[in-house]
C-alpha cells in the first residue's frame, strides 16, 4: 500500500519521502527512500523528513511494543522458560502529529474487529486530518478495501480495489480535502 500511495502521490506532481522498514518492495526511483530498522529509529527520520513536508501519510505498520533488553550475544537453552519483557514504542503517527501545525496528517488503522470504531478512537487519539480504516487482508495482497473517515466521525468513502486504485483514491481525496482545502 505506501508504494501504491507514494506512486499516486508522485503521479499527482508530489515530492515524496518513503521512511520504510525492511521489506522487499521497489519503491518509485523518484521518491526519496530512507531505510530503517526500528520503530526508533523510524520516529527519528520521520521526525527529520516531516520538518520539510507539507503532509504525512502514515501507512506503516511499526512495532507497538520492544523488548526492554536486547542481548548482545546469542541466548543459550537451559530449558527454562524465558520471561520476555516489553515496553510500548512511541506511536510515530501521534508524536508527528503533536507537531504538526498547519500540515495535514493521514493514518492508517489496520483492525481485526470493531474497525470503524477502533479507526475513529485512533483519529482522535493521533490527531489526524483524516483516517483509513482496513483490515488484515490487506497484509501482502493485491487489493485492499478501505473506509475514508473524518475527524467528525463521516465515512466519507469507501474504496475498494487495486492497491494502486484505492491509493489514486486516497489521494485525491487528500489533495481535494486538506491539500485545496475543500470539504
Amino acid at each position: 500500500m505506501g508504494r501504491a500511495l507514494a506512486e499516486a502521490a508522485l503521479a499527482l506532481g508530489h515530492d515524496v519521502v518513503i521512511v520504510t522498514g525492511p521489506v522487499e518492495i521497489n519503491y518509485p526511483k523518484s521518491a526519496k527512500v530512507v531505510p530503517i530498522v526500528s520503530t526508533e529509529e523510524m520516529l527519528a527520520a520521520s521526525e527529520h523528513a516531516f520538518e520539510s513536508c507539507d503532509g504525512l501519510i502514515g501507512a506503516a505498520a511499526p512495532c507497538d511494543d520492544r523488548p526492554v533488553r536486547v542481548e548482545s550475544h546469542k541466548i543459550a537453552k537451559t530449558g527454562q522458560p524465558i520471561d520476555l519483557h516489553l515496553i510500548e514504542t512511541d506511536d510515530v503517527v501521534a508524536t508527528l502529529s503533536a507537531k504538526k501545525g498547519n500540515r495535514w496528517v493521514v493514518g492508517f488503522a489496520l483492525e481485526t474487529e470493531d474497525h470503524r470504531l477502533r479507526a475513529l478512537a485512533k483519529l482522535e487519539r493521533k490527531f489526524c486530518d483524516l483516517m483509513i480504516s482496513n483490515g488484515p487482508q490487506a497484509i501482502s495482497a493485491m487489493d485492499n478495501q478501505v473506509e475514508v473517515i473524518t475527524p467528525s466521525g463521516d465515512v466519507i468513502a469507501t474504496i475498494e480495489g487495486t492497491k494502486e486504485k484505492v491509493a489514486q483514491k486516497i489521494l485525491q481525496l487528500i489533495n481535494e480535502r486538506l491539500i485545496k482545502g475543500g470539504p
